[in-house]
């Protein structure tokens, strides 16, 4: 059994991703190919955002729009502990500083309660993580944003595709970076991400950015990175955006069969009505999660935590100060979560094994 299993997905797909994949290999266009704006058109247009911008992967992605910001030292960004480190990694990388707010207890996703009282004069802007596949209650934190005067970037790269309040994913904020690496739910075959804004000037500003700065060949506006996407990656995506929606689809319908299986047994995951996740993780709760984890394994069942440690208690941010204690769900959290096998094609006899496993597992 496979925790993600890639290969299914591309069965699925092969005549067409060869294809496409063939079109580019006898072009020879691989870096900025037609496929990149051609992929950019068609996200832009699923997320209703005015612009997406593909580039490199989701990290860069997020340090793109920081950089366009104008983020450097002694600038403040909110932001979660519960998530991968790219979020705050990226933050200390421009010199500034991450401000850790603890998360919701049922969604994972910061918790838009506590974010006031961690803004000070030096805080530019709020960075949201969609965790686990579905958003934060961005409509909140947009308000606070509105109120401070202050920029928010959701970080959707584990929930291209999801909907909150009828809206999608990614066209929920100033700006939003998501990630393609290839677990993700719309993901390619090497590293990948986008960026997405309605913000006529800082789009063209990214788009320089992601290109050593340049706006003309050998003309350079600002210092930029080399962050482009790869024409391969952009006609791989381009074949797999085409049947996303059914993906969402059947993801759904592989975390509603989990949910009513072991809603009795464990913590499910908690999605609140107005929200639709594309399930990145399917993720339950267990207060004997190394044992279950073990147990799980021995049936030749793999499991995987997202996240055992969370940013505010990782070596690289101690320079912080953050006490244990101090940001208390995330740190329960952490010691609990466990992710079981999920993606499109998972076959129902595999969830069934999965499901048959736990509960035995835990009657032990």
């Amino acid at each position: 059994m496979q925790f993600v299993d890639l290969v299914k997905q591309y069965d699925e797909y092969r005549r067409e991703i060869d294809a496409a994949m063939a079109q580019v290999m006898n072009s020879a266009q691989f870096i900025m190919g037609p496929q990149v704006k051609e992929l950019e058109t068609a996200l832009a247009a699923f997320t209703g955002s005015r612009h997406a911008i593909g580039c490199a992967s989701g990290t860069d992605a997020l340090l793109l729009v920081l950089m366009a910001k104008g983020v450097g030292p002694g600038d403040e960004i909110i932001t979660t502990p519960f998530t991968f480190i790219a979020t705050a990694e990226v933050i200390s990388l421009l010199g500034a500083t991450p401000v850790f707010v603890d998360i919701e207890d049922r969604t994972f996703n910061i918790d838009p309660a506590l974010i006031e009282k961690a803004i000070t004069p030096r805080t530019k802007g709020i960075v949201p993580v969609s965790l686990y596949g579905q958003a934060a209650d961005m409509d909140a934190i947009n308000a606070i944003a509105k109120k401070h005067s202050l920029w928010v970037m959701e970080d959707a790269c584990q929930s291209f595709g999801a909907s909150y309040k009828g809206g999608r994913s990614c066209n929920l904020s100033d700006f939003a970076t998501t990630s393609f690496f290839p677990s993700k739910p719309l993901g390619c075959y090497g590293d990948g991400g986008a960026i997405f804004t309605n913000d006529d000037a800082v789009a063209e500003m990214l788009r320089a950015l992601l290109n050593h700065g340049q706006q003309e060949r050998y003309r350079h506006s600002w210092i930029g990175i080399n962050g482009r996407l790869d024409t391969l990656q952009a006609a791989v995506l381009i074949v797999k955006l085409k049947h996303f929606e059914g993906e969402i689809r059947r993801r759904n319908e592989r975390a509603a069969y989990y949910t009513a299986a072991l809603s009795a047994h464990v913590k499910t995951p908690g999605v609140p009505a107005h929200n639709l996740s594309v399930y990145a993780q399917y993720t339950i709760r267990v207060k004997n999660r190394g044992a279950l984890a073990e147990k799980l394994k021995m049936r030749g069942i793999p499991t995987a935590v997202h996240y055992p440690v969370p940013l505010h208690m990782q070596m690289a941010f101690s320079p912080l100060g953050y006490a244990k204690g101090s940001l208390p769900v995330s740190e329960k959290v952490s010691e609990e979560v466990l992710s079981l096998p999920m993606y499109a094609q998972l076959p129902q006899s595999d969830q069934d094994k999965v499901i048959s496993a736990i509960i035995a597992a835990l009657k032990e």
